[in-house]
């Protein structure tokens, strides 16, 4: 069988020496877009791991400083008999026994980020009958062994050898050992009993044994107990402190004869290890830890059976949502850098194409295809898109340790696809053989057709604006059934929405400019106005502009609100510049160290009270457990038909009673909304006066010291008390890793952004350079100075600038108030509600200003750059300048 060959057709062909003549002519351009892909890569790529890396440093952290232990809690086997109770000896291996199998009980993921456990044996809650106010003592027996030093005395021994059988309802001895604090505050030596009874006032026989020091005060085993070490204030119980006492293996089964059948308690302790939590297992380890209280047993029905509780899901799912918080405000910031990069790449492609317009144009003529022009382009674009992405991404690597791929991929092929895409249509628009139409309609309706596709193309993004928006105010951006990106958009669209619109008025003012100049008698005016006019509907440069400092505006408004909710937030926590919370122990001297603090330099006030943490309050409707604070308040102390005027913050009601042990309550009636002290919600504020006369007598045990020298002051005097300083709290949290890696970014995004702001600016000044230094020239021949002719450069370059500085911060104001809510902003500034946007008013005022300096900038250098032209060269008719 005989024919013609078969005939491969190639698509494109690429003419090297074409492709490195313009990579050369035009190799500033295409540095300053690889310089911009570099950027934009580096951020895209190394924010993602770093957001990562600190909400794994946010996880650890918030464990390591909470109460976030799993417990679980078992009762001892029966030790009945037929005539009464019997010693167990081994009691203490029965311990063991339990704190191996709730070891064994734990699903083995949530085994790994725990510690080994400990158990305790506590006894219930004693009273204290010494002729002192509401002090509380346990008997405790702790394993892991936590190492003392005896300062007199010894360990507490057994009551009898072995085995030994009590009647039901006899007086048992038992021995324990008490710390060096503990035995000073109850006064006591070794030989000496402790003058205990339980809440139905039987008496108990505890005699100290010994008096101990710990080796290290340190050890996880002291932490589950801390009154073993020190007299501790009380929660719950008005004015209460409590203290322990320690048993050892043979004083424990002493200790549960002493008591009832089910009084005495093990509780199995499991400490987390904060290096081993990760943002990814932080969900699923609240997820197991809810599955495994949920599915424990009750300790007070089946004998051995373990109750397991905890805070750690309540922890973990609290800093998941701070995290989800940062996360999201940082998405914000990133696709608004993102964004406005894009339209960088796009605004540097058209002004690159706009130069290479006359040799595209030769190249075409010349017989060169669309489709080779287009790859010639391609191959160009992508060489140095491609080199650019790898420095950036290199760079994301060596500051991150890893790369977020998904997030680069948007610039790479904005710098790839850009300017070819530009450059072909160009070629083909130039070298097309249709003709304008002589026909007015045919031509009004080829301008029709354009105003439309520009209509559909603005209003696609002005109502993609609207659905990111509202999916933002409906949902927020917290992980759910769908990608929260398009949410996190919202402020980024919304300010592109809103240049558009700007983009859209900025040809009218400028017409309006330019009625003005010409009923003026200025013609510098005129001519910069007409200049204005005629390049006011060119779309990038202006819309880069506003974007850019739109969305930096928001960063600003997100830096200074989250630093102002931080500030107020902290100075809630601390309620003064700082506060002395005074120990138990120490609680008499308190009126004498508040005068000492007020004889301090610096100090301008000091205030004394007595706060007790989830008081009893007896409400219309249940028992609230507010923080009641009980200071000197001369506006309260009127009695008002024998109730206690007090201030109420929270939904408490009208009418209230403070619960006392075995006293009648104290009445109070609500006349005011109370300030807002601490981080809790309900809070009781007394004056001391009045409720000593209504019986209820108040301790002071806190101190807030306002002043220059209130902190020197607070840490000068804190002995027997802890002192919390405002400046102290508020430094702490802003160093806390979520917020500082906030605020880095949000000023890393915010100059990135004025610098892309800049660069359009100037890119948008560099397109039209051209053509305005033609008319100024030209101007120049028919007398018009050098100087002059700056003016009207300026008039042609200062409008889009103006619109920008007015604009673009206004826009990025109203965005702030409406994102900052689905935002969650309280998570990062640790108040309870979303803190009001902070107008940055410095940050603004400089960009508005930068902005006319850099038109002033722009002019003085093209001036420069063109003054040795001959005015000869831009009277011939057609001349291109580049």
């Amino acid at each position: 069988m005989t024919g013609r060959p078969f005939a491969v057709r190639r698509f494109f062909v690429v003419h090297r020496p074409s492709v490195r003549g313009r990579a050369r002519a035009d190799r500033g351009a295409l540095l300053l877009t690889g310089a911009v892909v570099a950027v934009l890569t580096l951020l895209a790529g190394a924010v993602q791991p770093l957001i990562r890396d600190t909400a794994e440093a946010a996880v650890q952290d918030a464990v390591r400083h909470s109460e976030a232990d799993v417990r679980a809690h078992a009762s001892l086997a029966r030790d009945d008999t037929e005539d009464g109770r019997a010693r167990h000896p081994g009691l203490a291996e029965d311990v063991d026994e339990i704190r191996r199998r709730a070891d064994l009980g734990l699903d083995d993921e949530l085994r790994d980020v725990l510690r080994e456990p400990i158990a305790t044996a506590t006894g219930p809650t004693l009273n204290v009958t010494d002729g002192s106010l509401l002090r509380t003592f346990r008997l405790t027996y702790l394993t892991g062994s936590p190492r003392v030093t005896w300062v007199a005395g010894g360990a507490p021994g057994p009551t009898v050898a072995g085995v030994a059988a009590i009647p039901y309802g006899a007086q048992w001895p038992v021995q324990t050992a008490l710390s060096e604090p503990v035995a000073t505050a109850l006064n006591v030596r070794p030989g000496d009993k402790i003058r205990l009874q339980d809440e139905n006032r039987n008496p108990k026989d505890v005699t100290v044994s010994g008096v101990f020091r710990p080796v290290d005060a340190a050890d996880p085993a002291w932490r589950l107990m801390p009154e073993l070490l020190r007299p501790v204030g009380g929660q719950g119980t008005f004015g209460s402190t409590r203290m322990a006492g320690l048993l050892s293996p043979d004083s424990l089964p002493d200790a549960r004869l002493a008591f009832g059948q089910d009084e005495m308690g093990v509780t199995v302790s499991f400490a987390p290890e904060p290096s081993k939590l990760t943002w990814e297992s932080a969900r699923t380890i609240a997820d197991i830890v809810v599955k495994l209280k949920a599915t424990s047993g009750s300790s007070s029905q089946y004998e051995g059976v373990l109750k397991w509780e905890t805070w750690l899901d309540i922890e973990l799912r609290a800093v998941a949502a701070r995290i989800d918080a940062a996360v999201a405000q940082a998405s914000v910031l990133l696709i608004g850098v993102l964004l406005v990069g894009v339209l960088v790449l796009l605004l540097a492609a058209d002004v690159l194409v706009r130069r290479r317009t006359p040799a595209l144009v030769i190249a075409r003529r010349r017989g060169a295809g669309l489709a080779d022009l287009f790859a010639e382009l391609v191959l160009e674009s992508l060489a140095v898109g491609v080199l650019a992405a790898a420095v950036g991404l290199g760079a994301a690597f060596a500051v991150a340790g890893g790369i977020s791929w998904e997030w680069a991929l948007p610039v790479v092929l904005a710098a790839v696809f850009a300017g070819p895409a530009f450059g072909t249509l160009a070629a083909a628009r130039a070298t097309r053989n249709r003709r304008v139409p002589a026909n007015r309609s045919a031509r009004k309706r080829i301008r029709d057709t354009g105003r439309l596709r520009r209509f559909v193309l603005e209003a696609a993004v002005v109502l993609g604006a609207v659905g990111a928006l509202v999916a933002l105010r409906q949902r927020g951006v917290a992980p759910g059934d769908g990608d929260p990106t398009f949410a996190a958009s919202g402020p980024a669209w919304g300010v592109l929405a809103g240049a558009v619109v700007l983009v859209r008025l900025l040809p009218i003012g400028t017409g309006l400019a330019l009625r003005w100049a010409l009923r003026s008698r200025r013609p510098l005016a005129v001519f910069g106005a007409a200049r204005a006019a005629d390049t006011a509907g060119r779309v990038l440069p202006v819309l880069v502009m506003v974007t850019a400092v739109g969305v930096a505006s928001f960063a600003f408004t997100l830096d200074v609100t989250a630093r102002q909710g931080l500030a107020e937030g902290a100075r809630r926590t601390v309620g003064a510049d700082a506060r002395l919370d005074v120990s138990p122990v120490a609680e008499a001297s308190t009126p004498e160290l508040a005068r000492a603090i007020a004889a301090e330099p610096g100090v301008r006030q000091v205030i004394t009270a007595q706060i007790t943490d989830s008081a009893r309050v007896g409400t219309p409707g249940a028992v609230a457990a507010p923080r009641l604070v009980i200071t000197d308040r001369p506006d309260l102390r009127e009695l008002r038909d024998g109730a206690v005027p007090a201030l109420v913050r929270g939904d408490l009601g009208g009418r209230l009673e403070v619960i006392r042990e075995g006293l009648p309550p104290v009445p109070l009636v609500n006349v005011g909304t109370a300030p807002a002290i601490g981080d809790v919600e309900e809070v009781v504020i007394v004056d001391t006066q009045a409720a000593a006369a209504a019986g209820l007598v108040a301790v002071p045990n806190t101190i807030w010291v306002n002043g220059p020298g209130a902190a020197k002051a607070a840490r000068a005097h804190a002995t027997g008390a802890a002192a919390q300083v405002y400046a102290t709290v508020l430094d702490e949290r802003r160093a806390a890793p979520l917020t500082a890696g906030l605020l880095r970014l949000a000023w890393t995004a915010a100059g990135v952004l004025l610098a892309f702001g800049l660069l359009g600016l100037s890119l948008g000044a560099a397109s039209g350079a051209p053509a305005r230094w033609q008319t100024v020239s030209r101007l120049r021949t028919l007398g018009l100075r050098p100087r002059d002719g700056r003016w009207v450069a300026v008039g042609e370059l200062l409008p889009p600038a103006l619109l920008t500085a007015i604009g673009a911060p206004l826009l990025g104001v109203l965005f702030a108030r409406l994102a900052f809510g689905p935002l969650a902003l309280r998570q990062i500034t640790w108040q309870a509600a979303d803190p009001p946007p902070v107008l940055p008013w410095w940050p603004l005022l400089g960009v508005a200003l930068v902005l006319v300096a850099a038109v002033a900038v722009v002019v003085r250098v093209e001036a420069t750059a063109r003054r040795g032209r001959r005015l000869g060269e831009v009277l011939r008719v057609g001349s291109l300048d580049g």
